[in-house]
């Protein structure tokens, strides 16, 4: 199999969240630039639109339809049911769906707020279920075409019928639909892995959270031609980063293995990685995208 169609993602539909700023405007870019189909939501209409013009623009695009704004506030059962309505309504098939969205809230342990707990479980956790569960017909739908064109491909007499399972996924007669199944990722944290030094207590648990929803979704969702994976994110560029960048930013460099934060190429290769064929077997991982960060002790 060559490098080429074994990374690519080419013609793909894919839904990012949070799509049009910091992590999330990362992966979409690398999307576009690859010849995915993208679709970007958040809550920020203007936004999305002004993501959409300009990724539209990039080289490798295909087209004026590389990037459409799908705008809903994802916070709200309602809303995810509304996107999903939308998004069934332009396609017939989601490939890939990355959870991006999500919020933080740092504040002393004494004062800390119930509120904050309700709205970042409910964004970053609770409605990452909702959407998936609102979108898995459409899920299901890609990987069902994707076994449909599996066999049409080794019927006797078709160029690929002779390569002895070579592009099967899996042993003769398994599932042709593990070959290429759809693909949920999630946007977690290495804040939901180890204790963070700042007071995000709301924030580390729904991360922690959502990375075992992550593995509890790929044993549900594998057998419907689903996979579900987690990449927890060290520190990017980004506007939830920007105040702690701007204080910390140095000290936070000097204490990674190598010497940096993490730059677009990093989340958005991984990202391709986990949609293409090369990453078509992984199921119910979380890769942590630091630079060794949460390998370092704090003593």
């Amino acid at each position: 199999m060559d490098i080429q169609s074994l990374f690519s993602v080419k013609d793909k539909v894919v839904l990012v969240t949070g799509g049009a700023k910091g992590v999330g405007r990362m992966i979409s870019e690398a999307f576009v630039r690859n010849g995915a189909k993208v679709y970007i939501s958040s809550r920020d209409a203007a936004a999305c639109r002004a993501a959409c013009a300009e990724l539209n623009a990039l080289p490798g695009a295909r087209g004026a339809d590389a990037a459409t704004p799908l705008p809903a506030d994802l916070s709200r059962l309602d809303e995810c049911r509304r996107l999903a309505r939308e998004l069934a309504a332009r396609e017939p098939a989601l490939h890939v769906l990355v959870h991006n969205s999500g919020a933080t809230w740092g504040e002393a342990y004494d004062a800390f707020p119930d509120a904050a707990w309700s709205k970042l479980l409910a964004l970053n956790l609770q409605r990452v279920f909702s959407l998936t569960q609102a979108l898995t017909p459409l899920l299901e739908a890609a990987a069902a075409s994707a076994a449909q064109q599996q066999q049409q491909q080794q019927q006797p007499g078709s160029s690929s019928s002779s390569s002895s399972g070579s592009g099967s996924g899996g042993e003769a007669g398994g599932p042709a639909v593990a070959a290429d199944p759809a693909r949920v990722i999630h946007i977690g944290s290495i804040d939901g892995i180890r204790v963070p030094a700042l007071p995000t207590f709301a924030y580390s648990a729904s991360k922690a959270g959502l990375h075992q929803l992550s593995r509890h979704l790929a044993a549900e969702l594998g057998p419907r031609g689903i996979t579900s994976n987690t990449l927890a994110c060290g520190p990017f560029p980004s506007r939830m980063m920007a105040a702690t960048l701007r204080e910390f930013g140095d000290t936070i460099r000097a204490a990674n293995p190598l010497g940096r934060i993490g730059a677009p190429s990093d989340v958005g290769g991984a990202c391709l990685f986990l949609a293409s064929r090369a990453g078509a077997f992984v199921n119910g991982a979380t890769l942590v995208l630091d630079g060794g960060l949460s390998l370092m002790s704090k003593i």
